[in-house]
Order: structure tokens, then C-alpha cells, then sequence
């Protein structure tokens, strides 16, 4: 259960740093729309990465260009954002083989079941 929840996490934060780091001045509610959360969650996902000191967040609101907020990921969030990436696609590529044994499993069974049921005598 807790490997389950920690990796739920690292999902989490692997995707808010990812698409912050590709948008920077995105908003919150964009975010949590992308990242597939409520926006109170976005929220304190975010507080957590500036407490982790992987983000820093600006507010550039006196901008004419109103940008508003910007996040930035700190070469610590840069570093830990390449190490939660690598986990990521680990994860992702034992779920794939897993899959593929799986499919084959089932096509396999499927094909002793179709050649059986072309076998059986017609009355």
C-alpha cells in the first residue's frame, strides 16, 4: 500500500514538474485539468515542490504582460524531475512486458478455445 501511494506521488509530482517546466507561466487550474487533479490538490502538490525546493514560483503581476504566476524548476527539481523520469519510464516498461505477457496469454487461450470448438462433432 505504501509503495502503491508513493508512486501515485511520484506520478504526481513526475507530471507537475514535467508540464511546468514546459509552461512555466501555466495556471493552476490549467494544471490541475492536465495533471488530472482538483485544483486544492494542485495546489498543495506545489507547495510541496517549493518545500522540497525543486520549484520557486514567481509573481511577475506587475508584468504588462499580466503573466501572473511563473514556476521554475531549481536545478534540484531539474535533477530530481531526470531521476522521477527514469522511474517513470521503469515503471511504465515493467506494465508494458506485463501487458504484452498478458495479451499473449489470452490470445493463446483464445486460439485453444476457437481450434476446440472447430473440433467438436455437428449434430
Amino acid at each position: 500500500m505504501i509503495t502503491h501511494r508513493r508512486n501515485i506521488n511520484e506520478e504526481t509530482h513526475f507530471w507537475t514538474l514535467k508540464l511546468l517546466h514546459e509552461k512555466p507561466g501555466i495556471s493552476q487550474r490549467a494544471l490541475a485539468k492536465e495533471v488530472g487533479m482538483s485544483l486544492s490538490g494542485i495546489n498543495y502538490c506545489i507547495g510541496a515542490l517549493v518545500e522540497k525546493g525543486w520549484l520557486k514560483m514567481g509573481n511577475f503581476s506587475k508584468n504588462p504582460d499580466k503573466l501572473g504566476y511563473a514556476y521554475l524548476l531549481t536545478p534540484t527539481g531539474v535533477t530530481e524531475k531526470a531521476a522521477l523520469t527514469a522511474r517513470f519510464l521503469k515503471r511504465k516498461m515493467a506494465e508494458y512486458e506485463a501487458l504484452k505477457e498478458e495479451i499473449a496469454l489470452l490470445q493463446h487461450e483464445t486460439n485453444q478455445s476457437s481450434a476446440l470448438n472447430s473440433h467438436t462433432p455437428h449434430e
